[in-house]
């Protein structure tokens, strides 16, 4: 796989931004369910990500998101451990590329002769639920392949979910998976309530059924009338046979009172799964619930184990994704916002068209380099498309309807909000508003420093009220407000602002990692965040550490090391945390709460690719045991588990005298403490 790139380091620096900007969007869309970019824009983002690992393996680390299950957890419900990852699938967007997983399939196998099971691919949310003697007994959301959040009893309120199986011939304990999901019908009377009510409506039904799961009130996500199929058996151990194939799996599922989809077909040959794939292409839309496109599965479940995983994903199925909606119109003119990094952010005002049943008015530019490949001019006409049936996105031109009228496009040299000179860092796609105190890029921020905060209450509405009264100029000056000023507003009685002076109270307790992303430094997600606080532990080393100890990180490189050197080197920055420390906000790094075992005090890393499961399961069996589950190697190493292909790490622990254990040896010591993984 090619990634056009001849230069390891320039490989390392563009890969280093594409898991900042993978990382991003995995917590706007997961976490605030608020997406920037479609479903096939993330999927570009990952394909170009895994061309340059696999063409500089040397590259690749275990926090990269191509070795793991992306979901964050939502603060608010208790943890599950999944005792099965919950992976997510590869894409195929043509009959090429499914043909390329056939084949890759079938040489595996040793044999093409298996059947495939297609299903719809329901946009909602995955869920696992698990039964105990025929008895609901838990539910819990994807979250990240590993750990999801307990939500059973929102899941009671779904009606098409079974309290208690039919019939008696069951497993004594197993779990099911399977999509919750919002009908559109019921997602058009939800966002009728939520407009008659002056609340903001919902962006989509996966939005929308994504948040009321995370109701805290049940009788909430009961009236939201969510809907669920059921898609596989996840695990099964007691009496109680259990079918040998994927399809009879699922009828014999049906048998027992769970929802199956009565679309699901079984095709022997390739070519039939393509043309049933086509017929849905046009039927889609006569379905009361959204899909994007077709799971093709394996339906011999003895493969499933012979083929095993990839990275995040199993080889033994793939998702075969529907081409975006797409539509024709005049590009009027291109606008910029300010993000709360300072980054202009051109978008195209569109001339309004109707795109998969959709009004479309403006659609996202990303960056001046893509208005530029894309050669997109003022007075164009051009294809829009909803990629993923949601976020708008301009294609391209439409170059046989130019008139020689179009104007091309350059970014405004000067912030369009405050003035300032916009520069733009060497090897960056952006440009930046010079000025810290540009009010758009204050305002964005201070929004940002609220949501990751969890200052509940304290929305758009508030806080631009709040800056344009003068009573706060940064995000510290919350934490210095009290009731007077609140009830002082218009809208806002006494009850609303004990709720935010609570909410704001309860944030200063939130995790060094929380803070560190809230402060809006440049290129530092949420995962880029856990890295920084797990290393330096306390606000203030991090705070007075050279680029080249925040380079020493594992995972950080040199461009991220630089960004957030010079962010605390900043006067203006340096005072809004000594606010934020006088305010009595936590800066220190809270380890998660260990787990006691045989091998609490060990210490294990892992390098190379394993056999019998994904990187992130055997981390998670490790950390069952007792022991850390490191991401570099330290003579504090007790183990350095060794699989295929193995990194530098391996010989970093030989010259330090570490035990490296392969594949079986690890398997063996985890049996000799009562895991069989096998």
């Amino acid at each position: 796989m090619s990634c056009g790139i001849d230069h390891v380091q320039d490989a390392k620096v563009k890969a280093e931004e594409l898991r900042f900007e993978i990382s991003r969007h995995d917590y706007l869309y997961h976490v605030k369910s608020e997406p920037e970019i479609s479903d096939a824009e993330y999927d570009e983002l990952m394909r170009r990500l895994r061309a340059i690992e696999a063409h500089y393996p040397e590259l690749v680390s275990p926090d990269s998101p191509t070795q793991r299950v992306t979901e964050q957890l939502v603060e608010g419900f208790p943890p599950v451990e999944h005792r099965l990852p919950m992976l997510s699938l590869a894409n195929a967007f043509n009959f090429g590329q499914l043909q390329a997983w056939h084949k890759r399939a079938s040489a595996l196998a040793a044999t093409d002769k298996f059947e495939m099971v297609c299903e719809p691919k329901i946009d909602g949310l995955a869920v696992a639920l698990v039964y105990e003697n025929g008895r609901l007994a838990q539910g819990a959301t994807r979250g990240n392949g590993l750990q999801g959040d307990n939500i059973t009893e929102n899941l009671k309120t779904i009606r098409s979910i079974p309290l208690q199986l039919q019939g008696k011939r069951f497993p004594e304990q197993f779990e099911v998976r399977c999509e919750v999901y919002m009908p559109k019908s019921a997602f058009e009377l939800l966002n009728e309530t939520l407009l008659d009510r002056g609340e903001r409506p919902a962006a989509n039904p996966r939005n929308a059924a994504a948040g009321s799961l995370r109701q805290k009130n049940p009788q909430i996500t009961a009236s939201r009338k969510l809907d669920v199929w059921i898609y596989q058996l996840g695990w099964a151990e007691g009496n109680g046979a259990v079918p040998p194939s994927h399809h009879e799996t699922l009828e014999w599922l049906g048998g027992l009172g769970f929802r199956i989809n009565p679309e699901i077909k079984r095709f022997k040959d390739l070519h039939a799964v393509e043309a049933h794939y086509r017929t849905w292409e046009d039927r889609r839309h006569d379905l009361d619930y959204e899909i994007d496109g077709m799971v093709v599965k394996i339906d011999q479940k003895s493969l499933w184990d012979e083929l095993g995983y990839v990275g995040r994903e199993p080889r033994w199925a793939i998702a075969y994704k529907f081409p975006p909606v797409q539509a024709t119109t005049k590009l009027q003119r291109i606008a910029v916002n300010v993000g709360r990094t300072g980054s202009l952010n051109p978008f195209a005002i569109l001339e309004p068209v109707q795109v998969g049943g959709v009004i479309v008015k403006q659609a996202t530019l990303h960056n001046e380099d893509d208005v530029r490949r894309k050669d997109l001019r003022e007075g164009d006409t051009v294809i829009v498309q909803r990629a993923g049936d949601v976020i708008p996105q301009v294609v391209g031109p439409v170059l046989e309807k130019r008139t020689g009228k179009e104007k091309p496009y350059r970014i405004p040299k000067k912030c369009p909000v405050c003035g300032s000179e916009a520069v733009r860092p060497p090897g960056e796609a952006m440009s930046y508003c010079s000025n810290i105190s540009c009010p758009a890029q204050m305002f964005r921020w201070i929004g940002h420093f609220a949501g990751v905060m969890d200052m509940e209450g304290l929305g758009e509405r508030w806080l631009s009220i709040l800056l344009d009264r003068g009573l706060i100029k940064d995000p510290a000056d919350i934490y210095y407000l009290n009731q007077e000023q609140l009830v002082a507003l218009e809208r806002m009685g006494s009850i609303l602002a004990d709720k935010i002076l609570k909410n704001i109270a309860a944030s200063k307790g939130r995790s060094l990692d929380r803070l560190l992303f809230a402060l809006g430094i440049r290129h530092v997600g949420g995962e880029v965040a856990q890295l920084l606080a797990a290393h330096f532990h306390h606000l203030d080393a991090l705070t007075e550490a050279s680029a080249e100890d925040i380079r020493d990180v594992e995972g950080i490189g040199p461009k991220i090391a630089d960004s957030i050197h010079a962010y605390f080197r900043d006067q203006q920055k340096r005072a809004i945390i000594e606010k934020l420390r006088k305010a009595g906000v936590n800066f220190e790094y809270k380890r998660p709460k260990r787990v006691e075992g045989p091998l609490t005090g060990q210490s294990f890393v892992f390098t190379g690719t394993l056999g019998s499961m994904p990187r992130g399961k055997a981390e998670s069996l490790v950390a069952s045991l007792g022991a850390d589950a490191g991401s570099s190697v330290t003579r504090k190493t007790a183990y350095l588990v060794a699989g295929a292909d193995p990194g530098s790490k391996l010989q970093k622990a030989q010259n330090y005298g570490i035990t490296v254990l392969d594949e079986d040896s690890f398997l063996r010591l985890l049996r000799e403490h009562g895991v069989n993984a096998a």
